[in-house]
């Protein structure tokens, strides 16, 4: 080609490579793109500069693009709204470091880096700064300057556990470098000026040494090895002090750090443990160190930021770490009300500027809390700091009119911008106004304005409440005359609804001692008039609720009939069944089954055998067992009857002096003397009552009175201790019936973040072992293993934590978990809601009614043969062999017993 072109025989451009075209044109397909991604971005900025998103997605866009103009000024854009990462302030500061090569560029590079260390603490942003100062060494002061710059680093990184060492080991070799360049050449000798030098070089290092080695840090003996190799004398006994201490310290803050090591982030619940541990030693700068770590990664968390900033304001007290703390506070979590708050109250309590309260303040008005009355107490917050400005004791100022201006301003931006974003004015009851009102009433003694400011407040619709009308009152009581209390009360006796009995007595005894006999007498009958007109409109709403509640009753009793109808039928046909295929020859065995039959022993001793039906197989065949009633059972049935008539459930009269314990195991000897030793720590026992059956057994539940009331609540805490292997459910006793929402079930059914519901546990797993397996995760407050009636374990526990931040961390942790070869489901606590009066017991009893004991059976089909069904006959029904009517109740007089020769020829029908 070339020789072609130069015998003249080609002219023109070189063809192009196969594909470069094509590459051109992606090329230009893909920057028209991100043109116009660039373009779509910035346009969604101008509409939502808070969308932290769009913004990092624009940095990206135009770092590809090449565009530094922009990138600049996207960046600055998006470090004035948040704080950047340590990523995005690397990139930053690498691009203009890049671009700084005259002096002014160099200062422009300075100052970005004093801005980007104030963020977050961020190690390698310090160590970035400090070697790029190292560059200006060269001019006049640039050592000094570097130092300065080092001992910044020192300051605030230099306790990081981890990422400290970095600091101190940049700047030991700073000092060597700078050490190597006053040494003179070997063999040389040294000028007396110069070997002073030296000598201050080696003290600074020697220096840098012992200040390190007097710091808790990771690896900290390679540091000691170090130091001892490059001294040239043998180190010093306080050195070697100093560095043991500092082990003995880091040995005590490695578990933390190695818990740090091992969590995933965000590590919240790791760095909480850590605060805690710190706070108790009480060091400052470790307390303010361990603080920034955790905020690094958890700059989201309001409550971290809270705890921080009021450690710096109440123990500290410095003021440009306090200020700077809120400032990043409130730029991390603009929506949390409370971090405004005590920024304002910081400002105002370290003197800031006024001007610099006010930009505050109308920052935080567009915060964008989640709620309208965030939005009254930042008002009000801010009100305050205005009128504790004022100098009440001049008629006029400029301080008082900026207070009232406020007033106006906040009450039309309450009307306007937060009504029309929440749908609701956030200040119902006036708060403001009323505030306002106090202070033109009480500091200004302009009474009259106080009075408008009321007028306004009562046409609010607050004129029907009694409250209203009181502090009214004594506003006017206070700062006023008789005359417009007395007009106050007037209105307020005609115009509140919810307590005008309050309102017409504070009438009554402001007339009884400011007014006359006509004002005694007009206040009388006001207040007359107005009790018969509520007294007349409430026993219309009574007569209303009594009848709602009457229609309630009915249709409940509709119901348990319409239900023990569908029982009764249950039944009849349940008999019909167990009769089937009977045999007549079963009538003469009935006969003889009827007679009864007596046994003489040799000792003349007589024993009544008893005869007992039972039922068994599908089709419900007979058997017959003979039970012998011995001399000593029938002693045991005569203890019983006497049980029976001496017995007395409870006097209700001393409810407040009883527990009623249930959940008792049936077999307890002596039900009187075992609850005594039960309960016998709690206080003086007046009486303990067992409640036996009708045969004399006792039926696990009695009622333990005591001599006080106040020994009931400690009684009460017993409440599941095992008794005879069984939990004991001790409860107050309380009249259902003039107490129907009573509810006897002590643990919350709501949502509970601090508190987890385990699923899945071996039956074998005890308590001990759960608690050695959760306190890993969080301090524990409460373990409770659920268990059944019996004390048998179900498989599933309850653990509360001291926070949510440890509960959700234990639920990441422990949720899937493999314990004795059981995988176990962990999840934050959030029972679902029990209706009014539902239980365990009576959904379980439901459950055995409709359906038997072990549950609804699988098959629903009839197995009676169709010639032997029969219906019943809607009058009566025949259950068990008792004739009774459709109620189910026996039918006249005593219940009449059907023999078996009854129950063949109704079979042979």
């Amino acid at each position: 080609m070339a020789a072609a072109a130069a015998g003249g025989e080609f002219e023109g451009p070189e063809p192009e490579e196969p594909g470069a075209e094509s590459e051109e044109q992606t090329d230009d397909s893909s920057g028209d793109d991100n043109e116009a991604e660039i373009q779509r971005l910035e346009e969604q900025l101008s509409i939502s500069a808070y969308d932290y998103n769009c913004h990092v997605d624009l940095i990206k866009l135009l770092q590809q693009e090449g565009d530094l103009v922009k990138l600049r000024c996207a960046r600055q854009k998006m470090s004035d709204l948040f704080p950047l990462t340590e990523e995005l302030w690397l990139d930053w500061l690498k691009d203009e470091i890049r671009m700084a090569i005259e002096k002014p560029d160099m200062e422009k590079a300075y100052q970005l880096f004093k801005k980007s260390v104030k963020d977050y603490i961020c190690p390698e942003i310090w160590l970035e700064y400090a070697q790029y100062s190292i560059g200006g060494i060269g001019e006049q002061g640039g050592i000094d300057q570097a130092r300065g710059i080092f001992e910044q680093a020192l300051t605030a990184v230099g306790l990081h556990m981890t990422r400290g060492t970095a600091i101190w080991e940049a700047f030991r070799e700073f000092e060597n470098a700078i050490l190597g360049t006053l040494q003179p050449p070997a063999g040389s000798v040294i000028p007396l000026e110069q070997q002073e030098m030296i000598n201050a070089q080696l003290h600074r290092i020697h220096t840098l040494f012992k200040r390190q080695l007097a710091v808790p840090l990771l690896d900290m003996e390679a540091t000691f090895v170090e130091y001892e190799a490059w001294s040239e004398e043998p180190l010093e006994a306080s050195v070697i002090q100093q560095y043991k201490k500092a082990l003995q310290q880091m040995e005590r803050y490695k578990p933390y750090e190695e818990a740090l090591l091992v969590a995933e982030p965000p590590k919240l619940a790791e760095y909480q443990f850590y605060i805690d541990f710190e706070m108790k030693t009480g060091d400052p700068a470790r307390i303010q160190i361990i603080f920034e770590r955790a905020l690094a990664e958890n700059c989201l968390v309001p409550d971290l930021w809270t705890r921080f900033t009021l450690y710096l304001d109440k123990q500290l007290k410095i003021k440009d770490l306090v200020l700077s703390a809120y400032e990043r506070a409130v730029r991390n979590c603009p929506w949390t009300l409370g971090l405004w708050k005590n920024y304002l109250l910081a400002l105002e309590r370290h003197g800031a500027a006024h001007k610099t309260v006010i930009d505050t303040f109308e920052k935080a008005l567009n915060a964008g809390f989640i709620q309208a009355l965030d939005y009254v107490e930042l008002w009000q917050a801010y009100l305050d700091y205005l009128r504790r400005r004022v100098n009440f004791s001049q008629d006029s100022s400029e301080e008082l009119e900026e207070l009232r201006s406020a007033f106006t301003r906040g009450l039309d931006y309450l009307k306007q911008d937060v009504e029309q974003r929440f749908s609701e004015s956030g200040d119902p009851s006036c708060t403001i106004l009323q505030n306002w009102a106090r202070i033109e009433a009480g500091r200004c003694n302009n009474v009259q304005k106080a009075r408008e400011l009321w007028d306004s407040i009562m046409t609010k619709g607050n004129a029907k409440y009694a409250n209203m009308w009181l502090e009214y009152y004594n506003l006017e009581r206070a700062y006023g005359d008789p005359q417009h209390c007395r007009k106050a009360l007037l209105r307020a006796v005609q115009c509140t609804t919810d307590y005008p009995e309050h309102v017409c007595d504070v009438l009554l005894n402001f007339e009884r001692m400011e007014g006359s006999l006509e004002d005694w007498d007009l206040a009388a009958e006001k207040t007359e008039a107005k009790l018969n007109r509520v007294n007349e409109q409430r026993a219309k709403a009574a007569a209303k609720e009594a009848l709602i509640a009457q229609q309630e009753e009915e249709r409940n009793v509709d119901r348990r009939k319409s239900r023990a109808e569908k029982k009764a039928a249950k039944k009849a046909q349940k008999q019909t069944l167990s009769g089937e295929k009977r045999k007549a020859e079963n009538e003469e065995w009935g006969e003889e089954f009827d007679q009864p039959s007596k046994k003489t022993r040799a000792n003349d001793t007589e024993e009544v055998e008893e005869d007992m039906e039972t039922e068994s197989g599908i089709h419900g065949h007979r058997t017959i067992k003979k039970i012998l009633e011995t001399p000593a059972s029938q002693k045991q049935k005569a203890v019983a009857a006497s049980r029976n008539v001496q017995k007395v459930l409870h006097d209700k009269s001393k409810d407040k002096y009883t527990v009623f314990v249930s959940n008792l195991s049936y077999s307890i000897h002596n039900p009187e003397d075992r609850l005594k030793e039960v309960f016998a720590s709690i206080g003086q026992i007046a009486e303990v009552r067992p409640v036996y059956s009708n045969k004399g057994h006792f039926r696990g539940y009695c009622y333990v009175e005591f001599s006080e009331e106040k020994e009931v609540a400690d009684a009460l805490r017993l409440d599941r201790e095992l008794v005879e292997g069984r939990p004991m459910f001790v409860s107050p006793c309380v009249d259902k019936t003039k107490n129907p929402e009573f509810k006897v079930f002590k643990y919350s059914t709501s949502l509970e973040k601090h508190k987890l519901f385990v699923s899945g546990l071996p039956f074998s797993c005890t308590k001990e072992e759960l608690e050695e397996l959760c306190k890993e995760h969080g301090i524990l407050k409460q373990i409770r293993l659920v268990t059944n009636r019996a004390g048998k374990p179900k498989g599933l526990a309850y653990i509360e934590y001291e926070n949510e931040a440890q509960a959700s961390q234990a639920v990441l942790k422990m949720d899937g978990m493999m314990i004795k070869d059981h995988v176990i489901s962990v999840a934050i606590s959030n029972p679902p809601q029990r209706k009014p009066g539902d239980s365990m017991e009576t959904s379980s009893l439901v459950t055995r009614q409709m359906y038997g004991a072990r549950g609804k059976s699988r098959t629903q089909l009839a197995l009676l043969p169709r010639a032997l069904r029969q219906q019943p006959a809607p009058e009566t029904t025949t259950a068990n062999g008792t004739c009774k009517n459709q109620h189910g109740d026996s039918t006249e007089g005593e219940a009449k017993r059907m023999t078996n020769a009854d129950f063949a020829k109704m079979l042979m029908k």
